[in-house]
């Protein structure tokens, strides 16, 4: 008996060890599969048709068309593999969340590729797994670069009117196949701490609740169970930057509802990630949890987790600014007082929808010793200008443009949350 349980253990080693090193190959050979085409997080429909099209050429995808939006844009499933497990996973039903999106593109790269580091891989995979994959589920929304659909309705609350022809296909798509997981692939603010910590929750991951009383079933302890695997592969890559997405229930959200219907939900949602902005690392990121998630499923790797495992995760907090100027002086008539200044950095859509600007305002003022700057700078002993020289009054909402000044003479300027 002994020598059986020493068997089992080593098995078990065995198997996490190649997962571990899986996921090390994944993210030291990403650069070999990056699809080169899409090089910002603004990309629109007609720019990842010609991806999709070019897959019909092989042998071991399958593309089809399974509806369009309301604006008319061809809404496309790509299939890989043929095994008895079936696996989900849709991105962009927001239309400004585009980081998953890219990851897919990735992801089909490599699946499509042969005669490297990844044909056990792919061998595997595809005899063990099908997968299901719905790129873009909200083209018109991209094209905007907006969340809702063109109806103007945020398709993440439409799960069960219904209203939207985009909501359709997912739910059909979902009663077609009834898979055993399922993978709803979403961007959250990049400001988003990971816990209660210095750290940005750059990835978030949720197993949705399907009820209010946050039951837990059978669907999502595996849910449950293969994000703690995820976080467990990811670690290495972004040591403490990843959290639990909050389970407040949603009667009206995709995700806890395929969660009822029986699909082991996973949620991830795409943070933030100092110096980058295009989301390229985040990318580069997804490309890895997601082929570990397979790999994890293929093994059955996951089951080894427990629901301790995944509850340590720390939780989605706000407890960041994009910059803190701390321990500044501000005037206010002839009075002087000391205080930190939080200040966020929010992107505006040009009006083409192909760019972005910045519109930067003052979100906080006071002691702001319990929250963390992505950038902080220390003011010690500056005080706040205006443009004309003379101490400015702020308020919050006020845009985020002043100077600082030691001494009389202006040491640093501010202009719409940057520094010049």
């Amino acid at each position: 008996m002994p020598r059986i349980c020493m068997l089992i253990c080593l098995c078990f080693f065995l198997i996490k060890g190649n997962a571990q090193s899986l996921s090390k190959n994944l993210f030291d050979k990403y650069n070999h599969y990056k699809e080169q085409t899409i090089k910002v997080k603004r990309f629109k429909h007609k720019d990842i048709v010609p991806l999709i099209v070019k897959l019909r050429s092989n042998k071991d995808f399958d593309i089809s068309e399974v509806g369009k939006s309301i604006e008319n844009r061809t809404i496309y499933q790509i299939k890989y593999g043929s095994g008895p497990v079936k696996i989900l996973l849709w991105s962009q039903m927001h239309g400004n969340e585009s980081t998953a999106t890219m990851a897919l593109f990735d992801i089909f790269n490599l699946l499509a590729g042969s005669n490297d580091d990844f044909d056990d891989f792919r061998k595997e995979i595809s005899s063990v797994v099908t997968l299901y994959f719905v790129p873009m589920l909200n083209p018109d929304g991209a094209e905007k670069w907006q969340r809702r659909t063109a109806l103007e309705i945020d398709m993440n609350r439409d799960a069960l009117r219904l209203v939207c022809p985009e909501s359709r296909i997912l739910k059909n798509l979902q009663q077609k196949y009834l898979p055993e997981f399922g993978f709803n692939l979403h961007d959250q603010d990049p400001r988003v701490s990971a816990g209660h910590s210095p750290n940005l929750a750059t990835i978030s991951f949720l197993a949705p609740a399907y009820n209010y009383d946050l039951d837990i079933n059978d669907s999502r302890i595996r849910s449950m169970q293969l994000i703690a695997d995820i976080n467990g592969e990811m670690q290495r890559f972004i040591p403490d930057q990843i959290a639990r997405y909050s389970d407040d229930h949603e009667p009206r959200a995709f995700g806890d509802n395929i969660q009822k219907w029986g699909t082991s939900l996973v949620l991830i949602e795409s943070g933030g990630y100092k110096n980058d902005p295009e989301k390229m690392y985040i990318r580069k990121l997804n490309y890895v949890a997601i082929l570990s998630a397979f790999n994890s499923i293929a093994k059955n790797i996951y089951q080894q987790k427990t629901i301790a495992d995944y509850e340590i995760i720390p939780k989605n907090n706000n407890y960041h600014y994009d910059l803190i100027v701390r321990n500044v002086s501000i005037n206010v008539n002839g009075q002087s007082f000391k205080a930190d200044i939080g200040i966020s950095r929010n992107e505006v859509t040009s009006p083409d929808f192909k760019s972005n600007t910045y519109r930067s305002n003052i979100a906080d003022i006071g002691d702001l010793s319990t929250y963390f700057g992505i950038e902080e700078i220390d003011a010690e002993g500056a005080e706040i200008q205006g443009n004309t020289e003379k101490p400015l009054a702020l308020k919050i909402g006020m845009p985020a443009t002043f100077a600082l000044s030691k001494n009389g003479r202006i040491s640093s300027r501010l202009k719409n949350g940057f520094w010049e």
